[in-house]
Order: C-alpha cells, then sequence, then structure tokens
C-alpha cells in the first residue's frame, strides 16, 4: 500500500469531488423554487455521493473487490451528476461556461476513479 495517504481526505480525487459537491450546492441555490425536489434535489445528492462512495471505499480498501465496487458506484454517480449537469444547461438554469467548466472538473474525477480502479493495489492493504 502506498504510505502517502493516511485517510481519503488525502486522496486528490476525493478533494476535488467535494470541492465539486459544494459549488454546485452553491450554484443550485440559484435555480427556480420549482425544480427544489426534482432537479436541485438529484443534482445536489448525485454530487454528495461521488466523495461519499470514495470514504466508503477507502473505509473497505481491506477488500480489493469491495474497495473497487464502491469506487465503481461513485463513478456511477459522477456520470449521474453529469446527466444532471447537462439539464441544468438545457433548461438554461447554468450558463454554458459553468457547464463547461463541471464538465471537464468532472472527466478529471472519472479518470482517477478508473485509474484506482484500474490499480486499486496502489491504495489497498496487503493480505
Amino acid at each position: 500500500m502506498n504510505n502517502q495517504y493516511r485517510g481519503y481526505r488525502d486522496l486528490r480525487v476525493y478533494q476535488l469531488s467535494y470541492a465539486l459537491a459544494m459549488e454546485i450546492f452553491r450554484e443550485t441555490k440559484k435555480f427556480p423554487r420549482e425544480e427544489l425536489y426534482s432537479l436541485t434535489d438529484q443534482i445536489r445528492r448525485a454530487s454528495r455521493a461521488v466523495p461519499a462512495l470514495i470514504a466508503e471505499a477507502w473505509k473497505k480498501r481491506r477488500y480489493v473487490k469491495a474497495f473497487v465496487s464502491k469506487l465503481s458506484d461513485s463513478y456511477t454517480e459522477s456520470g449521474e451528476t453529469e446527466v444532471w449537469l447537462d439539464f441544468s444547461l438545457d433548461c438554461e438554469y447554468m450558463p454554458k461556461h459553468r457547464h463547461d467548466y463541471y464538465r471537464q472538473r468532472y472527466d478529471e474525477v472519472n479518470k482517477m476513479l478508473f485509474s484506482m480502479m484500474e490499480r486499486p493495489e496502489r491504495f489497498c492493504h496487503s493480505s
């Protein structure tokens, strides 16, 4: 196991996904009130699930398959977040430059998650 990581908060992918979830929270405060229990709630939930599942994966890193499974769930939630971002753009709740920014940042998150799933031994305890 790579000793440079003391916990999930040390992971760049966690830091980035957490920061993005907070940015989305602030951004969605501007969404119309009628979207509160639909688009606003969905995008906030999905974006928050990404770092939460990374934390869960970290706690399961003793078991490689469980670690990878939780990272896969995080990757899935990232994809869902991207769909809600597309709806936010197409419903004209978010300007294109913000949508482009989020797409670029979630591409980074996805690449890091995929890399971790491809090389879990870098993060997991050895048996």
